[in-house]
Parts: structure tokens; C-alpha cells; sequence
């Protein structure tokens, strides 16, 4: 089972460095526009940067359960690619989002629908393993039978 999921693995550990990442820009920014903690207003150039890594960050707990349940009931391969995509939207909306709030919405729609397809392949993955552990049915195999597959 740990060989076939070390692409999981790997893009999990990506996007914790990821997030690591838009973690010291924060800090970063804290620091060049005099912000100091727990405030979390100032000028709007800091502010950009701090939404966009409480929106990153918001968001990465439902990626990480969305990715693993994927690559598990579906396909690892797969699922470690549109890990992949999410990531680098999620970076390119960070990137967006730290220049102009209107930066962050190509980015943002584009990973949305990354996200979205990993919610599908799950819902597919886990009905299917559904089907053929309580049911006794392979939904899959029926279908490649019917089509002489």
C-alpha cells in the first residue's frame, strides 16, 4: 500500500511546504508595511497577502481529504496530477491575489474546478468500492463487459 500511494505523499508534502511558503510571506509583509501581530489590518498591500494565505489555508484541509480519498477510491495517478494542479493554482492565485484582488480570480476559478473534479473522482471511487463491498456488484466490470472490453 505505501508504494501506491507515495505520489499522494508527495504532493501532501508539497502543498505543507506550500503552505509553509505563503506562511513567511505573512511574515514577510508584517515586516515591510509595519504590521505587527495579532493586528491583522493595514495597508492594502499587506492585507492582499494576508487573505490570500488565510484563503490557501482555509481551503488545504479540504484539499488534503479530498486528494487522499480520491487517490485512495480512485485513482492515485490521477489524483496526485490534479494534486499537482491545485497546488500550482493555489500559487498563482497567492501570487494573483498579492498583487490586486482581481489577480486572484483566474486562479481561483481555475483551482475551484480542480478541486471539484477530485470531489467527482472520489464520489465515483467510493460509490463504486461501495457497490462491489456491500452490494456484491462490480459496477466496472459489468460495464467492460457490455462493451466486450
Amino acid at each position: 500500500m505505501l508504494e501506491e500511494a507515495v505520489g499522494l505523499g508527495a504532493v501532501t508534502v508539497l502543498g505543507v511546504l506550500e503552505q509553509a511558503y505563503f506562511s513567511l510571506q505573512v511574515i514577510y509583509a508584517r515586516r515591510k508595511y509595519s504590521v505587527s501581530p495579532p493586528t491583522t489590518t493595514g495597508p492594502p498591500e499587506f492585507e492582499r497577502v494576508f487573505r490570500a494565505q488565510a484563503n490557501c489555508s482555509e481551503y488545504f484541509p479540504i484539499f488534503i481529504i479530498i486528494l487522499w480519498t480520491s487517490g485512495v477510491f480512485f485513482s492515485q495517478g490521477l489524483s496526485s496530477l490534479c494534486g499537482l494542479m491545485y497546488l500550482y493554482g493555489r500559487f498563482r492565485y497567492f501570487q494573483g491575489y498579492s498583487v490586486s484582488a482581481e489577480g486572484r480570480l483566474a486562479p481561483m476559478y481555475f483551482s475551484a474546478q480542480v478541486l471539484w473534479v477530485l470531489v467527482g473522482f472520489s464520489a465515483v471511487g467510493v460509490f463504486l468500492s461501495f457497490c462491489r463491498l456491500y452490494l456484491n456488484v462490480d459496477l466496472l466490470q459489468q460495464l467492460f463487459s457490455a462493451l466486450d472490453l
